[in-house]
């Protein structure tokens, strides 16, 4: 049986893990394991953990700088990203606003294997959440 290390990464440039997820109040934005990124899972909110005005836009842009300062922090990037799953508070009325957004991160030819999911309710009444994982490349 072999043992996998794992890395945990949390950089004060990005926004901290919801104190709603906090295990005894440490949670990581990511875990690196066997050259690959997991990032937590990342909603629209700023610094206060206060969710940014301007709906499902706006809370995915920043969800996703967010998730970009995360990468860079574990060795990665946006660019590495191969899988994101997304999940949407009202996916009827904020699919399409959401995509538009997620399409000025993710070059169209490399899009990452992404799912999207409607639930019932997000932390902080977001509208919306996503996680991903990312490859480290091998010269970082």
């Amino acid at each position: 049986m072999s043992s996998t290390s794992k890395i945990f990464v949390n950089t004060p440039d990005a926004i901290p893990p919801l104190p709603i997820f906090s295990i005894e109040h440490f949670l990581a934005q990511a875990v690196v394991s066997n050259g690959r990124v997991y990032v937590s899972g990342n909603i629209g909110c700023d610094k206060n953990l206060k969710v940014v005005d301007g709906g499902v836009q706006a809370q995915t842009r920043t969800a996703l700088q967010n998730m970009s300062i995360v990468l860079k922090a574990a060795g990665s990037s946006l660019e590495q990203v191969v899988k994101v799953n997304i999940y949407l508070a009202n996916m009827r009325r904020d699919f399409e606003l959401m995509n538009e957004v997620y399409a000025e991160f993710f070059k169209k030819n490399k899009m990452p294997a992404r799912t999207c999911v409607g639930v019932a309710c997000l932390p902080m009444n977001a509208d919306v959440e996503l996680e991903c994982i990312a490859e480290i490349s091998s010269s970082s």
